[in-house]
């Protein structure tokens, strides 16, 4: 038996894992997980996305000061 508990092979490579190459193999990897509608993970970072740019327009696009006394009148 080889060191590690592994018997034979060759080691780290494993066929079924594909690496990235360049910029063509991070596109492919990001059109897959955008397009991949049954993934927990892809909701949740877009969600999570999502709600970070709206807390950031509704702290520096807007011009109503929530804490302005209001007018009299």
């Amino acid at each position: 038996m080889a060191p590690g508990g592994q018997s034979g092979g060759g080691g780290s490579s494993s066929p079924s894992v594909a690496k990235p190459e360049g910029l063509g193999g991070w596109v492919r990897g990001a059109y897959r997980f955008a397009t991949d509608r049954n993934d927990f993970r892809r909701n949740l970072i877009v969600n999570l996305g999502l709600f970070a740019v709206g807390v950031w327009v509704a702290r520096n696009l807007t011009d109503i000061d929530l804490m302005a006394p209001q007018p009299v009148g």
